[in-house]
């Protein structure tokens, strides 16, 4: 399981997932209020898709026999982390004054994650079909 690279990318794919939730994606004022730190905590929708998004590579990690299964999921894990970042930037449009912080890399890192492991989940399924009519 761990000799696959695809684990480390939904490894790292997941783990930048969690740290989402914590850390700022956008530091902004709305009209005279104070700056906020805008994260996914604070968002109901953004809460969702994140941690779906993250636990879904997370389960995927587990399902190395199962390549055909763990490329949907990947795949799935994939799409919401792309809206995830997308309904990020929407949210962000409601301050008036701010910018993105610099913490905001892990939610554009966990896609690139993630398209990163389904290219080696599709060469591991490639090879093994290749494999499999040798014999």
């Amino acid at each position: 399981m761990i000799q696959r690279i695809q684990t480390i990318w939904l490894l790292a794919a997941s783990a930048c997932g969690f740290i989402t939730l914590q850390l700022p994606f956008y530091i902004g004022s709305i009209g005279a209020l104070p700056a906020e730190r805008f994260t996914a905590l604070g968002n109901l929708p953004l809460l969702i898709l994140t941690i779906a998004a993250a636990i879904t590579g997370f389960v995927a990690i587990f399902l190395y026999k199962n390549r055909s299964l763990q490329l949907k999921l990947t795949i799935a894990a994939f799409a919401v982390a792309i809206i995830n970042v997308a309904l990020f930037f929407s949210k962000t449009q409601t301050y008036n004054t701010g910018g993105i912080a610099l913490s905001s890399v892990f939610a554009f890192a966990a896609p690139v994650f993630y398209a990163l492991a389904i290219r080696n989940i599709y060469r591991d399924q490639k090879l093994v079909k290749s494999l499999d009519r040798l014999r």
